[in-house]
């Protein structure tokens, strides 16, 4: 079968020839129609316990053996993965999508759903408050720009560092005030700048410095809620910055899978009442190297590819 395939420790995937998966008890063999790319992807391509040769993992859909359309999240027995004509996953990992949800959005609204939804819930957002997200132009910041918005929030700042992903948010109603992040001396200032007498929210999908700045243009009860780390997993900040807020860090993929669905289940409704926006780059399965690419570059969009026309 053809598939995308990781010849070796560091190497992009290439579109090559790799071997049929094999039936094994309590999985389900599936026949990939569209695959989703995602950051978590390109850091698991790596991870200490690869073999390789391996098909690139990825969430996706396609059809059962018996005939379901299913989606399947990114955990494809080893070593196949989403990114070829044919996977096999554990039958817990396997969805049922319903038919009037089409494939791009099933995916979107799992594992990238999920890190939108969760954290925000634990964040509480109270009626009028202002809420900052960190991160705001990648597909979860995207999610959690409209879900904040559902939950009461009042004014939503976006930040990040594409002016141009920033201006797209704005010109779509989706942010009221954005933040261009420099990396520099003058993001603290523009950001407490933004946050007038203090956001009573932090939505940090960065960390680093970025999430430091941003904690200290908080008001008191200030909640901030970490859950990615691209800007840096080191932070050094004082008890005097979290002298009346509180600071958590959020996983939403330690689940049973059983709960994963519900929630999954939950984010479809909320995307039927909602009509949540988010921009989508397609490939197909032949331009896995240029969808690689500008998933290691930054899409500010939700990579999906067609594996079977």
């Amino acid at each position: 079968m053809k598939a995308a395939v990781i010849a070796e420790h560091g190497a992009a995937p290439e579109y090559a020839d790799f071997a049929e998966p094999e039936a094994r008890d309590g999985c389900v063999r599936i026949a990939v129609e569209t695959a989703g790319l995602g950051g978590w992807d390109v850091l698991g391509a790596y991870r200490l316990a690869m073999q390789y040769p391996c098909v690139l993992r990825g969430e996706g859909v396609g059809r059962a053996e018996d005939g379901r359309r299913v989606y399947f999240g990114e955990r494809s027995v080893a070593p196949w993965g989403g990114w070829a004509e044919h996977t096999i996953v554990p039958a817990a990992e396997v969805w049922d999508v319903p038919d009037d949800v089409d494939d791009a959005t099933a995916i979107t609204m799992a594992i990238a759903g999920t890190g939108a939804l969760i954290p925000l819930e634990s964040a509480a957002i109270k009626p009028g408050e202002k809420v900052l997200i960190l991160g705001a132009t990648g597909v979860i910041g995207q999610l959690m720009l409209q879900m904040a918005r559902v939950m009461g929030a009042g004014e939503i700042v976006g930040a990040s560092r594409s002016e141009s992903a920033l201006a797209e948010l704005t010109t779509k109603g989706l942010a009221d005030t954005t933040v261009c992040l420099t990396g520099g001396d003058s993001d603290p200032a523009a950001l407490k700048q933004a946050g007038g007498d203090g956001f009573d929210v932090v939505m940090d999908l960065v960390c680093g410095a970025p999430m430091v700045a941003a904690l200290r243009a908080t008001r008191w009860g200030a909640r901030i809620v970490t859950v990615g780390t691209g800007a840096g997993a080191g932070i050094n900040i004082t008890a005097g910055d979290l002298l009346f807020r509180t600071l958590t860090t959020i996983g939403t993929g330690q689940r049973p899978p059983s709960d994963r669905e519900a929630i999954w289940r939950r984010l479809l409704a909320m995307n039927a009442a909602h009509d949540f926006k988010i921009d989508y780059k397609r490939y197909d399965l032949p331009q896995i190297a240029q969808a690689w690419a500008a998933q290691k570059a930054g899409p500010h969009a939700k990579i999906v590819g067609a594996v079977r026309a």
